[in-house]
């Protein structure tokens, strides 16, 4: 009988124990969930057109050689940014810009860059110019780059 008792008050004891824990852990992690579950919504948000701002540098023109004759592009870009950024940022790295898209597209024949989508030519463009800023140890300005026109000749 005292046995019986005895692993009565046991079970009923470990049942408490894990009915606290489980009631404990669940309002302990309960405000972790919902900041979580919050912040996310606010990451997935879409922005806003205005919270970005789009600089256009335009007429860049690559001279490319063929067998019979010159050929040549003609690009404009847009930068995509932050709207906070000043418009004089982009004025400053303008030449950068113009510098490094020609130096990465006129390694290739005028056949190559004609078959290339519009977007492997921006992904090309924006990759040679994070590469040209970061080796002149100046922070990337702009979040993206854009091809607004591209006229091959």
């Amino acid at each position: 009988m005292l046995m019986s008792r005895v692993i009565l008050l046991v079970v009923g004891l470990n049942t408490v124990i894990t009915v606290g824990s489980v009631v404990l852990g669940y309002l302990y992690l309960a405000p972790a969930v919902t900041a979580s579950s919050a912040s996310k919504s606010e990451a997935e948000a879409p922005r806003k057109v205005t919270d970005y701002g789009f600089y256009p540098i335009e007429k860049i023109v690559l001279n490319l050689p063929e067998q019979s004759r010159e050929r040549y592009f003609v690009l404009d870009l847009a930068l995509q940014a932050d709207h906070k950024v000043p418009v004089s940022t982009f004025k400053l790295i303008e030449p950068l810009v113009r510098s490094s898209v020609i130096t990465s597209l006129s390694r290739l024949k005028f056949s190559e860059l004609r078959l290339l989508a519009v977007a492997d030519v921006q992904s090309r463009i924006e990759e040679q110019l994070k590469q040209d800023f970061a080796s002149k140890g100046m922070e990337v300005p702009f979040t993206s780059v854009l091809v607004s026109k591209l006229l091959a000749q």
